[in-house]
This record gives C-alpha cells, structure tokens and sequence, in this order.
C-alpha cells in the first residue's frame, strides 16, 4: 500500500511537501501519480513521475508550482509544493499505473487511469 504523509495548515504563499512511501510496494516498478480532491469536487490528476524518473508532468493547476521527484533507494516519491493558494485545500493521494503502461504517465493525468491509492493526506491552505 501506499502511505502519503507532509499535509497540514499552511497559509496562502507557503510550501509543504508531501511524501509517499510504498510499505510492501516496490514504487520503482511504476509511474507514481499525485491525485487531489477537493471538498465537493472530483478527483484531480495533478503529477507524474515516469518509471525511469526522467519525465515529469503537471496539471496546469500546478505547473511551476509544484515539483514531483522521487528516491527509489527510499522508496519513496515526494511534491513539493509552493506558492499555495487556498484553491489546493483537499485531500492528496498518491497512486502507481497499472503495469500495462509500462512505467507511463497517463495522458491528461487522468485519474482513473491510476491505482492503489493511499489514505491521502489532508492539506488546508488559509489564513
């Protein structure tokens, strides 16, 4: 399973970085996804990290704000996550692909496209 970790209350214009660890999950066998929902609203694909770690890819919600990387030695893919703004309060989830996509992100970071999320971690952006 995957555990997300690093959520919490930041005011608007400050950074967190959210963590997600595999426990009995090897996360270098796949592409990782970030996936955030909002209160009352669907489901978001926001990052991608390929397999290899050689492509990332970003929602325009996030782009230049946001950075996906990861450390396969901790097994573990972090989102550092900067200039805040209220609009990113939800609940952040990571989630591998499916083996078929062979370490691929989906297109559009379409989140049905990703599995095994975790139990998310909650993040609030306000003053």
């Amino acid at each position: 399973q995957l555990v997300e970790s690093g959520g919490g209350l930041v005011q608007p214009g400050g950074s967190l970085r959210l963590s997600c660890i595999g426990s009995g999950i090897r996360l270098d066998d796949y592409a990782i996804g970030w996936i955030r929902q909002a209160p009352g609203k669907e489901r978001e694909g926001i990052a991608c990290i390929t397999l290899s770690g050689d492509s990332t890819y970003y929602s325009q919600t996030v782009q230049g704000r946001s950075s996906i990387s990861r450390d396969n030695a901790k097994n573990t893919v972090y989102l550092q996550m900067d200039f805040l703004k209220p609009a990113d309060t939800g609940t952040y989830y990571c989630a591998t692909t499916p083996l078929f996509q062979f370490g691929r992100c989906p297109a559009f970071l379409d989140p049905a496209k990703f599995e095994n999320l975790g139990q998310g971690t909650q993040v609030t952006v306000s003053r």
